[in-house]
């Protein structure tokens, strides 16, 4: 959708109807993945690649087809003898298309949706594709996180506690589907993946017959970790695995190289503190960062946690040390003027309690506990509990 959607606003701002293709789901070796679009426009016009030009011309079609009813469909494009070479993928893979109408009418909230992608704000789209209810097929839901102050958020930030509640616009026809839907849109927009999701009519979990489709825009969450040492280098690779964009930084330049770092995006020699300050007076700071602070040396993470704690939007703050050094650095840190509403957001020792020895188990510690805190869960042991496994 990105790479149209500049064409899309063009007519949409004009009042004119578009027929917009989607992949929504790949079999084998399909030739685009997930979310990529072609427009149909109000001349005849043709934007945008959904196969990289095996089925283009059936879309085509079919896109002028479904503006001039009104009526969204679903198409399956494969592979058989007989059409592989006219509408079928000569690669051999399958193919599910959406395609709907859309103007000012039919997608009213694009704009602001279209606002937010620029902006880098994220945000989801959740459309029915597939619904043994006619009349359900082109329902959507637009979902954005919460804020800060939201309803949900815990009284203790530093404790795991539930996630704050996101922001939903429209309905997919029941509470029961909306609920459903919006849970997992959540998880998606956390990474920014797009994909199809399957329900029963009602948004049952064991079930099928509705088919979502959901298009989840953000820019990947930033892991900052500072310190450059050997538990740096684990906890930036498993950052990279969660789908972070991970930051080293550390004013030492002689450990802060990328070839000590391989798995980090970027390696940053600065002190701490204001390389952190520089960041968020610049916007690149929000409420799904990630702060990593491993120097355990109170020259680098006291002026660091002081910046830190006091970013209401940051996610996550966790300090590496022993309990002296978190009773040394609590100490310093109250000294420098921070209430206890601000050192309640700090996590220190970092970590759950796995037992980690090795930089490798420690990082899978530190990983656990930002995903406890993201989700509101407990950290306790799956067989041990009778609520329900996903907050």
């Amino acid at each position: 959708m990105r790479e149209v959607l500049s064409e899309l606003m063009r007519w949409w701002d004009a009042g004119e109807s578009v027929g917009v293709g989607t992949v929504v789901a790949t079999f084998r070796s399909a030739p685009r993945p997930p979310g990529a679009s072609m427009l149909v426009g109000p001349a005849g016009e043709a934007v945008g690649s959904v196969s990289g030009g095996c089925v283009e011309g059936a879309v085509y079609d079919l896109g002028r087809s479904v503006v001039a009813e009104g009526v969204p469909m679903l198409h399956r494009y494969g592979v058989s003898d007989d059409d592989a070479f006219a509408v079928g993928l000569t690669c051999g893979g399958i193919l599910d298309v959406f395609v709907e109408k859309v103007d000012q009418e039919t997608f009213p909230e694009l704009g602001d949706v279209a606002a937010d992608i620029d902006a880098g704000r994220p945000v989801a789209v959740a459309t029915v594709v597939n619904h043994p209810d006619p009349g359900r097929i082109g329902r959507r839901v637009i979902v954005r996180p919460g804020h800060a102050g939201d309803a949900g958020d815990a009284k203790d930030p530093g404790t795991p506690g539930p996630p704050r509640q996101p922001v939903v616009q429209g309905s997919l026809g029941t509470d029961r589907a909306d609920a459903a839907v919006v849970d997992d849109v959540r998880g998606l927009l956390a990474a920014g993946h797009h994909q199809t999701l399957t329900y029963g009519p009602d948004g049952e979990r064991r079930g099928e017959g509705m088919r979502v489709f959901v298009w989840a825009f953000a820019p990947p969450p930033r892991m900052l970790v500072f310190g450059a040492i050997d538990f740096a280098a684990a906890v930036a690779r498993i950052g990279g695995f969660l789908g972070y964009h991970v930051t080293v930084c550390d004013a030492r330049p002689v450990f802060a190289t990328s070839s000590r770092f391989p798995a980090a995006d970027e390696v940053v020699v600065q002190w701490p503190h204001r390389y952190l300050q520089a960041e968020a007076d610049a916007g690149r700071v929000d409420r799904r960062t990630a702060l990593c602070v491993l120097t355990h040396d109170p020259k680098f993470d006291v002026p660091l946690l002081e910046v830190a704690l006091r970013l209401l939007e940051v996610g996550y703050v966790g300090a590496m040390g022993s309990r002296r050094t978190h009773e040394d650095r609590m100490k310093r840190l109250v000294e420098a003027g921070l209430t206890d509403a601000e050192l309640s957001r700090l996590s220190s020792p970092i970590g759950l309690d796995l037992g980690a020895r090795t930089p490798e188990e420690t990082a899978v510690s530190i990983a656990a506990e930002i995903v406890a805190l993201q989700w509101g869960g407990h950290g306790r042991r799956l067989s041990a509990l009778e609520e329900r496994i996903h907050h």
